[in-house]
């Protein structure tokens, strides 16, 4: 009896009014926000035993796991980097909702059919299917971005990111519980079927309605000319250089996190504590994401993003030196919080600086240098840590994103300039 008399007061037809009129943008952006969670979640439920699930394949030399483990978790992003300009020339033309569809259910049928492997070389055989249909979360962020009024992006790819890194941050945890009690296989089935549900979500809920200028078909432009437009704007490609290089800090870890997980706390549950060690980077992603990017829009990304990279360099360095399981935790929770940031603020930044109808390409070429990123990432971690140890790949991470904040530095410094000679 309280919902009816609820909905016939005033009160009531308030609310309904409010929920028949709210804007489509924010409608998308809500259920991108649910998609996104159980996409990311999914996607990252498999992570914190793929390198475990190599051992279970074969009996391998001392060396081997941790290269494959670099090779299997790096293909598909290498793969994604080649196709993924094409993914957002495809999306200015024909719009975004389509390739969220195609690439999800890729992703669904690919993790599916990682449970029928019987050799390292198959999975990674999938692994590099599966990177030609990669996309679906940079995407969205295209989607909500075109969406967007450019004096509220980072606001609201900040609370888009939140959906992602939440289900980064339950999908290990809960892929690790996963495996220790059903085994991989079914994990495996798990994952497959609720990324197909994320993708039936956006099928029947998702209407793209883009912004205007996104489709002025009188304006068109060559891959050419979409290219001068990049490279003419130092901005654009430092952001971009930016991007690759957080992606290589990122990902030079995340391959070796249970190995390094059971060196530090042993083998028992080892693949429920390896999502603990993957969940507190999420956590502080989750807590930091949104905020990060309203204090973009009010500073400028450019500023935020220099901090966020210092931070993330002191982050890793005692992750490297420490001994203990509870410090590497911790400071892959604060790790969490300056990560948080950096993608909402350099997707917003491309927002600001790039023409509306190229937009969704150039966010793709954004997206390839994040996918070479994930490429050279755990190739590189696991090149280091067989030859000089797992610590090692630590160290060399911090140096990266301490290189990428005096990047960002010397980009913002000569821009000052040249806006001072303009003047």
């Amino acid at each position: 009896m309280l919902l009816p008399n609820f909905l016939y007061n005033e009160n009531g037809t308030q609310f309904l009014k409010k929920v028949i009129h709210i804007s489509v943008h924010k409608k998308n952006l809500v259920i991108m926000w649910f998609a996104n969670f159980f996409m990311a979640a999914s996607s990252t439920m498999v992570l914190p035993f793929l390198s475990l699930y190599i051992e279970t394949l074969g009996s391998y030399p001392d060396g081997f796991t941790q290269k494959w483990s670099g090779y299997v978790f790096g293909v598909t992003f290498l793969m994604a980097f080649l196709v993924s300009p094409f993914w957002g020339r495809f999306g200015d033309k024909h719009g975004y909702k389509k390739i969220l569809l195609i690439t999800g259910s890729g992703i669904g049928t690919s993790i599916l059919l990682m449970s029928l492997v019987s050799s390292v070389y198959e999975l990674f055989f999938l692994r590099m299917a599966m990177g030609l249909v990669t996309g679906f979360i940079p995407t969205s962020l295209a989607m909500i971005s075109a969406q967007t009024p450019k004096r509220a992006a980072g606001k609201m790819l900040g609370t888009l990111q939140m959906g992602t890194v939440s289900g980064g941050l339950f999908g290990p945890l809960l892929g690790g519980l996963l495996a220790d009690h059903v085994g991989f296989t079914y994990t495996f089935f798990i994952t497959a079927f609720v990324i197909y549900g994320a993708v039936l979500l956006v099928f029947a809920g998702v209407r793209e309605r883009p912004l205007k200028s996104n489709r002025d078909r009188s304006i068109t432009y060559t891959r050419k000319q979409v290219l001068r437009t990049i490279l003419n704007q130092r901005p654009l490609i430092t952001v971009m250089i930016l991007t690759a290089v957080i992606q290589v800090g990122n990902f030079s870890i995340q391959p070796l996190l249970a190995l390094y997980v059971s060196e530090l706390h042993g083998t028992q549950n080892l693949a429920f504590f390896s999502g603990l060690a993957f969940s507190a980077t999420g956590l502080g992603s989750l807590l930091a994401a949104r905020k990060w990017g309203a204090l973009g829009d009010r500073f400028g990304h450019g500023k935020i993003l220099v901090i966020l990279s210092l931070s993330a360099a002191v982050c890793f360095i005692p992750q490297g030196l420490t001994s203990s399981y509870e410090t590497l935790v911790v400071f892959r929770f604060l790790f969490g919080i300056a990560l948080g940031g950096m993608i909402p603020c350099i997707t917003a930044s491309i927002r600001l600086q790039a023409p509306g109808s190229i937009q969704g390409e150039v966010l793709g070429y954004n997206v390839s240098f994040r996918f070479l990123g994930n490429v050279i990432g755990p190739v590189l971690g696991g090149i280091l840590s067989s030859y000089f140890g797992i610590s090692a790949a630590f160290y060399v991470t911090a140096f990266l994103f301490f290189s990428g904040a005096c990047l960002l530095l010397f980009q913002r410094s000569q821009q000052k300039k040249s806006e001072a000679k303009a003047s």
